[in-house]
């Protein structure tokens, strides 16, 4: 007898992920279906404490290659479909892809989805990109349909015959979620609050970096560029996780100015460091979109960022901000003193940029596509 709801089982390989693109798509879907989330996780009720009521199967994926602890991973994700019999797979990061998609074929899933946000391998270079572009390429082919974050990114991975446009979408204007606007708006008591526990004086400018401090995210880039910067009363705030040493090379780099850096670790809250800053720094190399983007531009926060797939869809040139090429220090430097100089400009764009997310990026409309996409796709493979 088939199942009242159908059943939608969603992978990732970490909690951050689930959090970041799927809460409230989680919380939505539920509704109306029987919704399973695997993820690598030490508590299996994180999300009944944020008020989304699925089930969570703990299962310990690893992020990288470990070939005994992936066989043992996906043998249990095939034996967890057999038995539990899910109409729908819906993978969210690479690893997790691949798994999901293979067992989830083998044990004869009748959907399933992989979102694609992004690729490693579009930096790197030899045996590699080889190696993980045909991960990517078995991933989507073993799924009966691909999500893509942006129009561009789906353009890439058409060009490199990764998918086809027939087997995958773009909704809206792309980003897996959206932006929460309700959480993402401007606050001038949240700017007064945070420059003071940070030490930034309430008239400098602040620039901001928010996301994981690693070499694909140009960092260092961003770092010459500010150093090279000759006013005392800019500040550069830079939010995020460390991935390797940067945070010091940072600082080795800006010795001449470093009383004008600020590095907050980890933070729950990243509207609030938003909130106090005036324009956003996203120097990366590759972006599958680019969400803190939208999420800087519901702030009122033009941003300066790299021209590459992903990012661009994310920002309108000279429109809701400033794109620059890749590994450009010297481009960064010059965008940053256009802000400096021209506060109209900043302001104008900042506008611009906020009127954009709320228009065409709204975490509700996001969800509201992923509930027509399930929806129609489910009657027509239950």
């Amino acid at each position: 007898m088939r199942p009242s709801r159908p059943k939608i089982f969603f992978l990732a390989t970490v909690e951050f992920a689930v959090n970041a693109f799927l809460l409230s798509h989680l919380k939505a879907l539920s509704k109306c279906f029987d919704v399973t989330v695997i993820v690598n996780t030490d508590d299996p009720l994180f999300l009944t404490k944020q008020g989304v009521d699925v089930e969570v199967i703990p299962l310990n994926i690893s992020r990288n290659i470990q070939i005994l602890s992936d066989v043992y991973c996906l043998i249990r994700l095939v034996y967890i479909f057999i038995k539990l019999r899910p109409s729908a797979v819906h993978s969210i990061t690479p690893k997790a892809g691949l798994l999901a998609m293979l067992a989830g074929f083998i044990a004869c899933v009748p959907f399933r989805v992989h979102t694609f946000t992004g690729q490693v391998w579009a930096t790197s270079y030899g045996l590699k990109r080889v190696v993980l572009k045909f991960f990517d390429w078995l991933t989507a082919r073993l799924a009966t349909f691909n999500i893509i974050d942006s129009p561009s990114q789906q353009q890439f991975l058409i060009d490199q015959k990764v998918l086809t446009k027939e087997r995958s979408i773009v909704f809206g204007m792309g980003s897996v979620s959206g932006v929460d606007l309700k959480r993402f708006k401007p606050s001038k008591k949240v700017l007064t609050e945070v420059r003071h526990e940070l030490g930034i004086p309430e008239d400098a400018f602040v620039f901001i970096y928010l996301g994981r401090l690693n070499k694909d995210k140009g960092i260092l880039d961003l770092a010459l560029a500010f150093t090279s910067l000759k006013n005392k009363n800019i500040y550069l705030l830079v939010v995020g996780p460390d991935e390797g040493d940067f945070v010091e090379e940072m600082k080795k780099l800006c010795v001449d100015n470093i009383d004008q850096l600020r590095f907050v670790v980890y933070t729950r809250t990243p509207e609030r460091f938003l909130a106090a800053s005036n324009a956003l720094c996203l120097p990366s190399y590759r972006e599958g979109f680019g969400s803190v983007v939208i999420e800087a531009a519901a702030m009122g926060l033009p941003a300066i960022a790299s021209d590459i797939y992903g990012i661009s869809d994310a920002i309108v040139d000279n429109g809701t901000g400033l794109l620059h090429q890749p590994g450009d220090a010297e481009c960064i430097k010059r965008c940053m003193d256009l802000f400096l100089a021209r506060p109209d400009k900043l302001e104008r764009l900042g506008c611009e940029a906020r009127s954009r997310a709320v228009k065409n990026f709204d975490a509700e409309r996001i969800t509201e596509y992923w509930l027509g996409f399930y929806d129609k796709v489910l009657k027509s493979f239950i």
